[in-house]
């Protein structure tokens, strides 16, 4: 019974032996087509090192398959077509090492590939090149400190010291404050200083040359009597000349009062209406403006002047066939030419041209 049971089992044994040696014959039968095309193409062990790779027209001349084969060889082809060839399974490292001298060899001809040209932008305008360098250089600059722009000195002597005090101490009618400007003595001195530190340039136009000579002789004839205050008149002073004594110093220049008003402000400006822009301190002399001279306001206050002082009766009184003025119509008359002519252009009474003209006594008491 043993003996039996193992025969069957041997039986048994050897039938499972012959299928299993049956299905390994079968899955060798059945190759994949990309095995069948390998095996058709592959070149013998001995030459694969030296011979490249076949490409699918290789395949199709050389090989010659049997009619179960074409089909798989053709699906072969499309694949080789799309895809990378397959290196044969065969002496793998020797295909791999002439694989790798190829594609030495075909880097070392190939050029190296260009980059397609980038279009070519249309060239800005210089002005706009610099503002965009410039905005960039603003950009990545660290900021630094901000710095203040230089004050701008204006051209010309600055008179507006001058006019405060003209403000403060001198009334409407001309009456000076000669105590208050006493007070403030170093005020005046201070524009005294601005006078000489900026006397006239050749650059200033007319008009601010005349309002700088006038402002001198009328700053320092205050400034001569503040520094004799109290002083009943100017003719008390040097001896009844202070218009001669050369005391006023601008720039490397020192001058009289007499050559401010005669030989500069009357021959070279040749403007009768100096006259009433100048004052001398005194009673009879013409009232000191309550304001600076300025080359904005010379023509106005000029003409404003000539005619309040030709019509006040305390200087001149005014007919039709009788004129009594002031000393001044006589002392400088080469300046007013036809004297009944020059006070009928600023006169509020018309004067006959045949009118009598005497002229008045001269006050030299302090205009205070």
């Amino acid at each position: 019974m043993r003996f039996l049971i193992v025969a069957l089992l041997c039986v048994y044994l050897f039938q499972l032996t012959a299928c299993g040696g049956n299905a390994d014959h079968r899955q060798t039968a059945e190759v994949e087509p990309d095995d069948i095309v390998s095996t058709a193409v592959s070149p013998a062990p001995e030459t694969a090192a030296a011979e490249q790779p076949e490409t699918a027209e290789t395949v199709e001349a050389t090989s010659t398959p049997s009619d179960t084969q074409a089909k798989p060889v053709k699906i072969s082809q499309k694949r080789q077509l799309n895809e990378a060839p397959k290196t044969p399974k065969a002496d793998d490292a020797a295909v791999k090492a002439a694989d790798e001298q190829k594609a030495s060899t075909t880097e070392s001809v190939e050029p190296a590939a260009t980059p397609a040209e980038t279009p070519k932008q249309p060239e800005e305008p210089e002005a706009t090149v610099a503002e965009k360098a410039a905005t960039e250089q603003s950009d990545t600059a660290e900021p630094g400190p901000v710095e203040k722009p230089a004050p701008v000195k204006a051209t010309g002597a600055d008179h507006s010291q001058w006019d405060a005090l003209l403000k403060q101490y001198v009334s409407a009618t001309g009456k000076v404050n000669y105590a208050g400007f006493k007070q403030d003595k170093t005020k005046l001195q201070a524009y005294l200083d601005e006078l000489a530190a900026n006397p006239v340039q050749d650059s200033w136009s007319r008009t601010e040359k005349m309002a700088y000579w006038i402002n001198v002789y009328n700053a320092f004839t205050i400034k001569l009597i503040v520094d004799n205050y109290p002083v009943t008149s100017i003719t008390k002073l040097h001896n009844g000349k202070p218009w001669d004594v050369k005391w006023i110093k601008l720039g490397s220049k020192t001058y009289s009062l007499n050559e401010v008003e005669n030989d500069i402000l009357r021959p070279k400006y040749k403007d009768a209406r100096i006259h009433f822009a100048v004052n001398c301190a005194a009673k009879s002399c013409p009232p000191l403006l309550n304001r600076a001279w300025t080359k904005d306001n010379l023509e106005t206050y000029l003409d404003k002047q000539t005619k309040a002082f030709i019509n006040n009766s305390k200087y001149n009184t005014l007919s039709a066939r009788k004129a009594e003025v002031s000393k001044i119509f006589e002392w400088y008359a080469a300046d007013f030419g036809q004297l009944i002519e020059f006070l009928n252009k600023y006169s509020e009474t018309r004067i006959n041209n045949g009118a009598t003209v005497n002229y008045k006594e001269y006050d030299w008491a302090l205009n205070n």
